[in-house]
């Protein structure tokens, strides 16, 4: 084995033996933004100690070594930051969602609302109309039968008068007859005492 060779399974060694109570730390952190940031600095610590080993070793596999990881950091920080905006925007269009079902429940109630207020409106309305419908019928049948008996108290009062114009007819008929009878009582008896007048003088001549 090149001393090279040697040199670079030293250097990885050293660098997992150095890396291994981290790495420990960071895997009983879990999955959070902190571990996550810490573990991307502890792979650019890595890759740059690998880097600045193959420098001072002018060790190019060392060195495309060093380059491979902090590329890959790089990605995996950029798919952190990528994924990290996804989120924000699904929170974001997750808030703005339960913003509009909000407004959507509120404008519903608001409707709700102001359609059962416009039925109890239109059915007070209606009883009132009914009301006074029934106000008026009432008052025009009272008018009605009012107006009947009036009516009906004129032609009893006619009716009376007529009974009372046909009793004076005939209270005066009988009168008239009466004076006829004695007037003819009177001319009978009259004729009567001049008959026995001429009688009488009849007699004496």
């Amino acid at each position: 084995m090149s001393f090279r060779a040697i040199s670079r399974t030293a250097l990885g060694g050293s660098i997992r033996f150095a890396r291994l109570p981290i790495d420990g730390m960071l895997g009983l952190a879990g999955e959070n933004p902190t571990a996550t940031s810490a573990k991307l600095a502890v792979d650019r610590v890595d890759a740059t100690v690998r880097s600045v080993v193959g420098t001072v070793l002018a060790d190019d596999e060392i060195k495309q070594e060093a380059r491979r990881r902090r590329q890959a950091t790089d990605e995996r920080e950029r798919a952190l930051d990528l994924r990290a905006a996804a989120e924000a925007r699904s929170r974001s269009a997750e808030s703005r969602a339960a913003g509009l079902r909000r407004e959507a429940a509120q404008r519903r109630g608001a409707a709700e609302r102001e359609g059962q207020s416009k039925l109890r409106k239109a059915e007070k309305r209606r009883a009132t109309a009914k009301s006074k419908a029934t106000r008026v019928s009432q008052s025009r049948r009272a008018a009605a039968e009012k107006e009947a008996a009036r009516k009906e108290g004129e032609i009893d009062e006619q009716a009376k008068r007529a009974r009372l114009d046909q009793l004076e007819a005939k209270s005066e008929a009988l009168e008239e007859k009466d004076t006829a009878l004695t007037a003819a009582d009177e001319a009978q008896r009259l004729r009567e005492a001049a008959t026995a007048a001429k009688a009488d003088r009849k007699a004496s001549s």
